[in-house]
C-alpha cells in the first residue's frame, strides 16, 4: 500500500456548507461515471492537511436524503485522492442521556432505507464487502480525542438508525427504534457509510443530536425550526471538530495499514472472464486498485 499522506474529506450534512480556516481553496466541478454529485468539491489545506469538503445537500441545502446521488459523492471524493472521510449530520436522539447539542461517534448502524442505490458493484461485476464493524476505529480515535479537547460534549460508541424520510418518524416509529436499542435517528448515513467501505475508505460518522426525535413527552416533536436553533451550534462545533482533528490524521502513521483500504480484497466474486466491461471502467476509481 501507498506510505503517502492520508488526504482528509470532509461530508458536510444539515448546516455545515463550509469549512472555516481553509486556505488555498478553491470549488472545482469533478465528474463521476455515476451521475451528479451533491455538488462541487471544496479543495483546500487545513492546518498543513490536505482536505476536500463536499456539502451533502448541496449549497443552500437543495436536495433531500433520498435524491442525494450518494454514489457519485463517494465516486467524486476517490477520484479527488480522499482516503479518510468524517461524515458530520443532524440525527435525533432516541436516548434521555444524549440531550440536544450533544455528539455521537456512531459505531453502528441499522438501514431502514429503501429508494436508494445502495452499491456500486451490480449486475456483471458482483462484491460483498463486510459491513460488521462499519466505521473506521483509528478515526473515531482521533475524532474523540479533539471533541475533548476542544470541551464538545461527545459519547463514543451508538447505534444509528438510518431512516428513509424526509418525513420525521412517528411516535409508533420512534418507540421501536428505542426499542431495537439504537441510540440516534437520521436519513443519510446510510448508503454513505457501504459505499464508503466499497471505496476502501476510511469513514466515521459525527452525529449531531439536534432534538429528542418525537418520542420524549417532556420535548416538544422535532420539527424544522427547533433544528435550526441547535443546528446553528452544532455546525459551528461540528467546524472546529474537523479543524482539531485534522492535525492527528495528518499525522497518523497508521493510515496507510487501515484494513478499511483493503476492504475489497477478498470480496470481488465475479470471474475475471464474466466481467462486465463497462462497469469495470465505471469503477476505475472506486475498485482499481484491484480491477486495474
Amino acid at each position: 500500500m501507498s506510505e503517502s499522506k492520508p488526504v482528509l474529506g470532509v461530508i458536510g450534512g444539515s448546516g455545515v456548507y463550509e469549512i472555516d480556516g481553509l486556505q488555498n481553496k478553491h470549488w472545482k466541478k469533478v465528474s463521476s461515471s455515476f451521475g451528479e454529485p451533491s455538488d462541487e468539491l471544496l479543495f483546500g489545506d487545513l492546518n498543513g492537511q490536505e482536505m476536500v469538503f463536499l456539502p451533502r445537500h448541496g449549497r443552500g441545502h437543495r436536495i433531500p436524503p433520498s435524491e442525494i446521488n450518494y454514489r457519485a459523492n463517494i465516486d467524486v471524493l476517490k477520484r479527488a485522492g480522499v482516503s479518510e472521510i468524517i461524515s458530520v449530520s443532524a440525527v435525533g436522539s432516541l436516548k434521555e442521556e444524549l440531550k440536544p447539542g450533544m455528539f455521537v461517534i456512531v459505531s453502528q448502524f441499522i438501514d431502514r432505507t429503501f429508494a436508494r442505490e445502495k452499491s456500486f458493484f451490480t449486475s456483471g461485476l458482483v462484491a460483498h464487502v463486510s459491513m460488521a464493524n462499519p466505521v473506521c476505529d483509528r478515526l473515531g480515535v482521533h475524532i474523540e480525542s479533539a471533541a475533548k479537547s476542544i470541551g464538545i460534549e461527545v459519547v463514543r460508541g451508538g447505534v444509528y438508525i438510518a431512516m428513509e424520510g424526509p418525513q420525521f418518524s412517528s411516535i409508533a416509529e420512534s418507540e421501536l427504534y428505542r426499542s431495537w436499542g439504537c441510540d440516534v435517528v437520521g436519513m443519510t448515513n446510510m448508503p454513505e457509510a457501504k459505499l464508503a467501505r466499497e471505496a476502501e475508505m476510511c469513514y466515521v460518522s459525527v452525529a449531531m443530536v439536534t432534538d429528542y426525535d418525537c418520542w420524549h413527552t417532556e420535548h416538544d416533536n422535532v420539527n424544522v425550526d427547533a433544528m435550526i436553533k441547535v443546528l446553528s451550534s452544532n455546525a459551528d462545533n461540528a467546524r472546529s471538530l474537523v479543524k482539531a482533528s485534522s492535525e492527528a490524521i495528518s499525522f497518523d502513521q497508521l493510515s496507510s495499514k487501515c484494513s478499511c483500504k483493503s476492504s475489497l480484497e477478498n470480496a470481488i466474486i465475479t470471474s475475471p472472464d464474466a466481467r462486465d466491461k463497462k462497469l469495470v471502467k465505471k469503477l476505475d476509481a472506486v475498485a482499481g486498485r484491484l480491477l486495474n
